[in-house]
């Protein structure tokens, strides 16, 4: 059986559809089927979302931090500082404040990713330890994966 007849009689009845923009409903469904599926193994999810900002005294947005927790983790998605206040510890204070709710909600560590050309320094100097490399990606360049406990066991 070649792969090609192989797929065919696997799909058979069954239509593909690929495209390039997501439906939100179709979106819903997936991740509602996966997540009844890894509940199966899992505990329950408590995924809840986290921002975090700063604004200047005009209101307008200095920086930011988005994520969320579950399963007693934070997951830090982005973490943004304007040009004009890096290096001024509002970055700093932005992950402080996460990661403090964070273990206000049970979680246990916090992990993210970030690039070479990006905070990788900055990261380590918040506690952060690296655990997984991801070289070209993007092209000349590597995504680093950090980690960080956030209490030790028994706290």
């Amino acid at each position: 059986m070649t792969q090609d007849s192989a797929r065919d009689s696997m799909m058979d009845g069954l239509t593909l559809s690929l495209s390039g923009r997501l439906d939100p409903d179709e979106v819903k469904q997936i991740h509602g089927e996966l997540r009844a599926f890894n509940e199966r193994f899992t505990a329950p999810y408590d995924l809840r979302d986290v921002l975090a900002t700063v604004r200047d005294a005009d209101g307008a947005l200095m920086a930011g931090l988005t994520g969320y927790t579950n399963w007693e983790w934070l997951y830090v998605d982005y973490l943004w500082v304007h040009d004009s206040r890096r290096g001024g510890g509002l970055g700093a204070c932005l992950l402080a404040a996460a990661e403090a709710e964070a273990v206000k909600r049970g979680c246990r560590w916090s992990r993210l990713y970030t690039y070479d050309f990006q905070a990788p320094g900055f990261y380590r100097k918040q506690g952060y330890e690296v655990w997984a490399e991801m070289e070209g990606y993007p092209p000349g360049h590597t995504q680093i994966w950090l980690r960080k406990a956030l209490r030790r066991d028994g706290e």
